[in-house]
């Protein structure tokens, strides 16, 4: 029961990752506040979690809605008190090639996952500053350290998320608040599904090496086991990990290998 009787918020948690944390928490006694835009799958995922309602709030938001966050915040502190880790979770993907995206579904994907998560982290941060104590994990991509076609906006998003948050640690470290950059590769989710394509429109097609991912349980397992080291990033996945390291040793290896990748 590493988390027993702390606070964890989730934004995205109504599916994948974000789901399967809210169970984890849950089950290791943490009171958990579920938060997503679709107020039926937050009850079901509300009445899925150990503890009942006591322990376990849904609270519908938009990511995107930036001046209500503030707000939220001031409910979760309200129910509970405080927030002693929040978990950045929510967003989405994209699968449409640069030329072909409109500028608004690149701003789109830009509001949700990187802005509406400094959003929230901005409302929530002065309270952990203030006990001098406090976790923030950020649930990113490998594509936060790589290229790859058709994530043109998806990748960028995450590569600010990158470096906001790893500014952010050095500045924060001293008040006792930590960031945990998480990174997975292919997890068996929705995420291709409900990914934006050029217009806007959802991709609607699971890809192959989502569903040949790891679990979003055994993903969940391994940031539960990374937050409670108060590690600063993971790595999750399967060989695809290789990558980054390709990436970074090797860079005009790895820009070889992905001029070869098939699509369109």
């Amino acid at each position: 029961m590493r988390f027993q009787g702390q606070v964890v918020w989730i934004t995205g948690a109504t599916s994948g990752i974000g789901e399967a944390l809210a169970y984890a928490f849950s089950r290791e006694g943490a009171k958990v506040v579920l938060s997503g835009r679709r107020v039926a799958e937050l009850e079901r995922v509300q009445r899925n979690c150990a503890g009942g309602t006591d322990s376990v709030m849904t609270l519908p938001l938009d990511l995107t809605e930036f001046a209500s966050l503030p707000e939220k915040a001031r409910q979760v502190e309200a129910r509970f008190g405080r927030v002693d880790i929040l978990v950045n979770n929510g967003g989405v993907s994209q699968r449409s090639l640069a030329k072909d995206t409109d500028f608004a579904v690149e701003q789109a994907i830009m509001n949700t996952n990187y802005f509406g998560t400094v959003a929230l982290t901005k409302a929530v941060l002065p309270g952990m500053l203030a006990r001098q104590a406090g976790q923030l994990v950020i649930i990113s991509s490998l594509v936060g350290y790589l290229d790859t076609p058709l994530r043109s906006a998806y990748s960028a998003s995450k590569h600010a998320l990158h470096g906001y948050f790893d500014s952010l640690r050095a500045e924060i470290w001293r008040q006792n608040v930590g960031v945990t950059m998480v990174c997975p590769g292919y997890v068996k989710t929705a995420v291709s599904l409900n990914a934006f394509t050029g217009d806007g429109s959802k991709h609607a097609r699971m890809d192959e090496t989502q569903a040949n991912g790891i679990s979003a349980e055994k993903c969940a397992a391994q940031i539960l086991h990374a937050v409670a080291r108060g590690k600063d990033e993971v790595l999750i996945g399967g060989k695809e990990v290789l990558a980054v390291y390709l990436k970074r040793f090797l860079p005009w290896l790895y820009a070889r290998v992905v001029r070869r990748l098939k699509f369109g």
